[in-house]
This record gives structure tokens, sequence and C-alpha cells, in this order.
């Protein structure tokens, strides 16, 4: 595992654009994320949160800028980056006809977790993602919650320095919502990973980040703690809500079977 105490920032993006045609979705983005943080990006359907991630994450070029993860470029670089980073997307990225402990064996393939390594960090995984009972029973048996758990697992498998969540909560219930807050809150705690998510809630951008931006038109629209972009307000009693809506207009709220979250994601995945 690359040292944190390396980096300054983790993630650094000078004036990083990418353009669609005509649609430019991420729009001269600058920003810095530091070691250990946990950093939020707001903003509605098509704000470009997505396709930053995805640039970030080496799956997308950017069209003009530069982005730097863990000191690497992600287009000179991209297989360094992809080594110390993890990514959970929108969409399912788990097998439901394996189970649970199947398909942490694939990604620690896919991961090139050395052999001797893969049963301790599959177990390891599961034990902290509380998977251990359902390791062995079909993914297409668990809730949406637990889904997201494994796929969380599957993430930190060959142990990244960066782990990137996209809608970490989407199609969630509140309580197993709360119980995939625990676990991040958990990973940045037991094992200092920075985490980089994009989320529509509000609630869960206020319970979880260090800092948030708000991004609108492929812009950030605003960035600070949600404590500072609430008082940017100068309302004594401005709320998150307040604030996506005074930067970006509006909140969207979204509900869990293995069915259930595939569709709400693909659905979101649509929309951008």
């Amino acid at each position: 595992m690359t040292e944190l105490t390396s980096f300054e920032h983790i993630v650094v993006t000078r004036s990083l654009t990418r353009r669609f045609h005509d649609l430019v979705a991420v729009n001269e983005v600058s920003l810095a994320v530091a070691p250990g943080e946990i950093f939020g990006l707001l903003g509605p359907n098509g704000a470009g949160k997505t396709t930053l991630i995805k640039i970030l994450t080496t799956l997308l070029p950017p069209t003009s800028g530069t982005a730097l993860v863990a000191g690497f470029d992600v287009q000179r670089d991209p297989d360094q980056v992809r080594r110390v980073i993890g990514y959970v997307p929108q969409m399912i990225s788990v097998d439901g006809d394996l189970t649970g402990y199947e398909n942490l064996q694939v990604f620690a393939r896919l991961y090139e977790v050395p052999r001797p390594q893969r049963r301790q960090r599959i177990e390891e995984a599961l034990r902290t993602m509380e998977l251990v009972e359902a390791g062995h029973k079909l993914v297409r048996e668990y809730s949406g919650g637990m889904i997201r758990r494994l796929e969380i697992a599957e993430a930190v498998l060959h142990q990244p320095i960066l782990l990137f969540l996209d809608e970490p909560t989407v199609g969630l219930d509140p309580i197993a919502r709360e119980t995939v807050w625990e676990h991040v809150e958990q990973l940045r705690t037991d094992h200092g990973t920075t985490i980089l998510l994009t989320t529509h809630y509000m609630d869960e951008a206020e319970q979880l980040c260090d800092r948030v931006a708000v991004m609108h038109l492929g812009r950030i629209a605003a960035i600070g703690t949600p404590e500072e972009l609430k008082a940017s307000l100068r309302r004594p009693d401005a709320t998150l809500d307040d604030v996506f809506e005074h930067y970006a207009g509006g909140a969207i709220e979204a509900g869990g079977t293995f069915r259930e979250a595939v569709r709400a994601r693909r659905t979101l995945r649509r929309l951008g």
C-alpha cells in the first residue's frame, strides 16, 4: 500500500474538462482532496458527478485539464492509478448467481491479490462488512444493503488508499443506508482510507463528509465543509438541503432487493 504521508493531496484536478460533442459534462473543475478525507460530490442528475468519477478512475479520458491520483496522472499513468484505488459504481457489480465468497474470489483474481493472501483478505473483507454468515449464500438472495456492502468489500480487497463510491446508498432503506455509512466510516477509521463519494442525499453528505462540493452544469458551484456551506447562505436556520437548492436547484430521493437495486441504479446511470 502506498504511504498516505507521501501526499499533501491524494486527488488534485486542474481545469479538468470533459466534452461530449456540444455537451460539456465536466467544465473546468479544480479541486483537491486530502489523505484520509471523506469528500462528497453533490448535484442533480446530469451535473457531471459520475463523469468526474469516471475520469478519476481512468474509465474516461478528459478532453482537457489534468487530474492526479496519488501523484499519478490519470492519462499518463492509468495502471498505477488503478493499483491504488477501489471503485464501486452505480451499476450492480456483483454476480447474483454466485455466492458472496465466490464473488470476492473473482475480484481477488482481478485485483491480482497474491494467491497465498486471498483467503485471508476475503475472510477479513466479509468480517469487516458483517457478511460472514451470508458469505456462502447466493447474492440473488441478498438485500440491497447487503449487496452494497459486498461491493465495497470487493473494492477494498487489494487495500486501496482511495475508494470511490458512486451513489453508495441509492435504492436502500434508511436502516440499510445507516449500516453502509457505519462501514464507510470504519474504513477511514481503521485503515485511513480516503473516500470520494457522490450522493443525492443531504443527510448522507452531512453524516459522512468532511467537505462537499456542489456541482451544477459541470462546474463546482460551491465547496467547503457542510457547516461552511450552510453559513454561506447567511441564514441561521439554513440546512444542507437549502444549500443544495441554492447552488444546484433541487433534491432527489431514491428505495431493497437485488432486482430493485439493479433497476434503481440502471435508471440513475441512464440519467447521468
